[in-house]
């Protein structure tokens, strides 16, 4: 008999979805996509729609009342509207958001709030415009501030903007990101650098969560404001201000113990640990006419196969591990 809660062997209950729709996306970001370029699933072992709401059904009937929307970027998928809609008629999903480069958003923000996305979250790693395509490795910059407005006007509050810190690169505008959303409806969420393969990653561009709070608190006051236990991030308010200041402290004080949250690759793998390599396929079940309750056991066999925490940062990099675009983040 299976279980309809995703409860895994220390006890976790797991209430999150991060489901990618593509591994492909407009921006090349350097911590997310190798130098080289890489190898973009082919479509015919992509999701399908109806493989996508399948699964969203299932899990929610299993107990999860989140689903994320990821990527690659998700704006890229002709049938992201109907996906929405679709997910946001299940009877126990509080809530369904997308994370995004924000660069399709002028188009698409007011429609996606209509058809039920409740929340979104924009990737923004530097608001110089030569530093903005140092890192996504496209000038697009102007695009993405557009989109965020378009967001903000569409009613999302609020916006999640995740910046991902890197030495010696955009650690310089920690203070510039709180003057510019300081009077907008933003969550600005500083994330540590993480390793991943072929990324140029080292610990030399690793800034910790303790360093970031450390220069911000020269020129703000942060108090920090009760959240979930499973949060990814520390969040905090500013004094004066409207918006929030959150950590997400993944290598310096990692969160794994309270950790709620499974992944769906855009090809159809379960993964139930980010930096984990193990990965099981619930697409290749679904096409050989497998039952909601396979899709169920293989389900679980995930879930009790994920490790308590992840391993140290160096380590990482040694496991055989999807780049970032291809996982969903």
């Amino acid at each position: 008999m299976i279980s309809p809660v995703l409860i895994d062997r220390f006890g976790r209950k797991h209430t999150y979805l991060r489901l990618s729709l593509t591994d492909r996306c407009n921006l090349r970001c350097t911590y997310c996509m190798p130098e080289f370029g890489m190898k973009f699933t082919r479509p015919d072992h992509l999701l399908t729609t109806p493989e996508i709401l399948r699964l969203g059904k299932l899990f929610v009937g299993l107990g999860v009342n989140k689903i994320r929307l990821t990527g690659g970027e998700p704006t890229l998928h002709k049938d992201l509207p109907e996906i929405v809609a679709g997910l946001s008629e299940l009877d126990g999903l509080k809530n369904i958001t997308m994370t995004t480069n924000a660069l399709k958003l002028q188009d698409m923000a007011q429609d996606l709030k209509m058809a039920g996305l409740t929340g979104i979250t924009v990737s923004l790693d530097s608001l110089k415009p030569e530093k903005f395509n140092q890192i996504a490795r496209r000038n697009r910059l102007d695009q993405a501030l557009t989109g965020i407005d378009a967001a903000i006007n569409a009613g999302f509050n609020p916006v999640k903007i995740n910046v991902v810190i890197m030495a010696n690169i955009n650690e310089d505008e920690l203070l510039d990101f709180l003057q510019w959303g300081y009077y907008k409806p933003v969550d600005i969420r500083f994330i540590e650098y993480m390793p991943f393969p072929d990324t140029g990653w080292s610990e030399a561009g690793f800034l910790p969560y303790a360093e970031m709070r450390r220069r911000i608190e020269t020129e703000y006051t942060l108090s920090k404001v009760d959240s979930d236990p499973s949060a990814v991030g520390k969040s905090f308010s500013v004094e004066g201000s409207q918006i929030l200041v959150s950590f997400v402290t993944s290598m310096s004080e990692s969160f794994c113990g309270d950790c709620n949250r499974l992944r769906i690759t855009a090809d159809g793998n379960i993964k139930a640990c980010l930096f984990d390599d193990t990965e099981k396929t619930l697409r290749d079940v679904m096409r050989d006419g497998g039952t909601n309750d396979d899709l169920k056991t293989v389900i679980q066999q995930a879930l009790q196969s994920k490790p308590y925490e992840h391993e140290p940062m160096d380590d990482l990099l040694k496991k055989d591990n999807r780049r970032m675009v291809a996982i969903g983040g």
